[in-house]
């Protein structure tokens, strides 16, 4: 069955990464999984590191890890604010373990510094879900 198309943009602060008509957005948010589609109520959420799904069709899907972000439907429109984004192929599982270990010593050795920790803490969950992307679970 075929659905209705609605505009999405996906901007990081190095500038636009998507921006085009589609079917269907799937991401998570703090609160859950949220699948987007045509004519929604308008939504405001905060984004969590996950796999970023957009649609362009059933059978034509843009996959991306993407990284905290902000999204907002509003006007039958999606916006999608991402402090990172990668292509799903692009990502290389070799070096983001490297990144992982990296943020796991960082979080060991931030002691009582809890910005150092919540920073540690951000860093690891980004990792954990970018090699959930690559490896594609």
């Amino acid at each position: 069955m075929p659905h209705h198309k609605f505009p999405v943009e996906l901007l990081t602060p190095e500038g636009k990464v998507f921006d085009e008509e589609v079917e269907m957005v799937s991401t998570r948010t703090t609160v859950g999984l949220i699948g987007v589609l045509a004519h929604m109520s308008p939504v405001l959420a905060m984004l969590e590191p996950t796999e970023l799904r957009i649609y362009r069709s059933d059978d034509d899907i843009v996959r991306y890890a993407q990284s905290e972000g902000y999204m907002q439907v509003a006007n039958n429109r999606v916006l999608l604010l991402v402090g990172e984004v990668h292509r799903a192929e692009d990502l290389d599982v070799a070096q983001l373990r490297d990144q992982l270990s990296e943020a796991e010593r960082e979080l060991d050795a931030a002691g009582d510094d809890t910005e150092k920790q919540r920073q540690a803490q951000r860093d690891k969950a980004r990792w954990e879900a970018f090699i959930r992307v690559a490896e594609g679970s």
